[in-house]
């Protein structure tokens, strides 16, 4: 059988990561063969990283030529091409799909392939969460014109949270009014958490249909997710990626009046605004300069977490909040779980990385049941799961390196029949 490929795409406002992924049928697990993303989009000179089979090529080269997502498309076409021992990609007409991962997929419940209605479809999500679709539909309309043969695929961060009961996603407001303009819980991180069941179901030995989690994608954005039965019934994010836990530059839950005692011109569009993506003043403050940054001058929780350790007050303080929201959101899902939970998961780059963010959360909730072994936490290992937590303990504490580019690429070779054009 011949190599096809597969190139799973995450572009944000400031960078766009592309993944290369070879696979043979839908029954094959797609290997990845190359990783290449470019950064800085927001604040020139753009920088390049490319390895190849686990082999970094090139590290942080700047490019001044880069400033726009189009370009970085481009750039990286061009780079992967003209690389003569990358023989898997010699020409655009190579990639057979080209999977997008979408922030917000509204009423979408499965990858989607993108077509023309398709496209203005997302487009008019793109109100919903305009700091979040946009860099996406820019990509996207990149590769068309570039690479004309490749199928393109929709991959929505929402689709996952499909399954959450009324209860949960429906907001107390005028349901008229809420149906018309899809007013509702969506949630996101759902290519993360629909990784992490799968993976965690495997190192459990359990079918991934049987999994109960509160699992915990923790990130500069982040979020929590009740998991029963491998599927979502709660999130921390609502309509949009803004509600639930603070993050680097989000507030999370706020009062909604909040805003208005804030500034009196919430409503008015920001400076940021453009054409393409209106942008209002309440969301430009809440998404963009909220969060641990207005706390502490930084985005950068490891050093946040060092600082607190050392007495600096505010980064003391932001820590603490950050963990206050966390162990909220693992009591209310411990109940609605009914106390029968496989694991509490800790993922993202702060989730994986912050050995003393989870020692905090879990000494939070061992009234629970949930224990950590320190040693385990210091050291967990590179292992895709690993278990940091105490031996004999009621409920398991797991690490998962969450792969949101696997996760699409696994989806589409899966559904590759079904999802290539006519």
């Amino acid at each position: 059988m011949s190599l096809k490929l597969i190139l799973s795409i995450n572009a944000g406002s400031s960078s766009v990561k592309v993944s290369i992924f070879t696979y043979t049928s839908p029954t094959t697990k797609p290997k990845q063969i190359a990783d290449i993303q470019i950064s800085g989009l927001t604040s020139p000179p753009a920088t390049l990283k490319y390895s190849r089979n686990g082999s970094q090529q090139i590290a942080n080269k700047e490019i001044l030529s880069v400033r726009s997502a189009q370009d970085a498309w481009a750039y990286i076409l061009n780079t992967l091409i003209n690389d003569h021992d990358f023989t898997a990609l010699q020409h655009p007409d190579d990639i057979e799909f080209a999977c997008h991962r979408v922030v917000h997929g509204g009423d979408y419940e499965r990858p989607t392939r993108i077509d023309q209605d398709t496209f203005h479809h997302l487009e008019a999500l793109s109100d919903l969460a305009p700091l979040h679709n946009a860099g996406a539909l820019e990509i996207v309309k990149a590769v068309h014109d570039k690479c004309p043969k490749t199928t393109n695929i929709a991959f929505f961060d929402s689709s996952f949270h499909a399954t959450i009961p009324a209860p949960a996603k429906t907001y107390a407001i005028n349901q008229d009014i809420a149906r018309k303009n899809g007013l509702r819980k969506y949630g996101f991180h759902g290519l993360s958490y629909s990784y992490i069941n799968r993976v965690c179901a495997s190192h459990l030995s359990k079918p991934a249909s049987e999994m109960n989690l509160i699992a915990l994608h923790l990130g500069s954005g982040a979020s929590a997710c009740c998991i029963r039965n491998g599927q979502s019934v709660d999130t921390s994010m609502g309509l949009t990626p803004l509600a639930g836990l603070p993050g680097a530059t989000r507030s999370g839950d706020v009062d909604p009046s909040l805003i208005f005692h804030f500034t009196h011109e919430a409503g008015k569009l920001s400076p940021g605004s453009t054409k393409d993506m209106h942008i209002t003043q309440a969301e430009q403050v809440l998404n963009k300069e909220s969060g641990w940054k207005a706390l502490t001058g930084t985005t950068d929780f490891g050093t946040i977490s060092s600082k607190a350790g050392e007495g600096d007050e505010m980064c003391k303080l932001a820590f603490d909040i950050f963990v206050d929201r966390i162990v909220g959101y693992v009591g209310s899902y411990y109940v609605k779980l009914d106390g029968d939970v496989d694991a509490l998961v800790f993922a993202g780059g702060l989730g994986e990385k912050g050995s003393a963010l989870r020692e905090a959360v879990v000494k939070k909730v061992g009234c629970l049941g949930f224990e950590i072994d320190r040693s385990k936490n210091e050291k967990p290992g590179d292992e895709v799961v690993v278990d940091v937590g105490k031996e004999g303990a009621r409920h398991r504490v797991l690490v998962c390196q969450t792969d949101e580019q696997a996760e699409m690429a696994g989806q589409c070779a899966k559904e590759s029949d079904n999802l290539r054009r006519p």
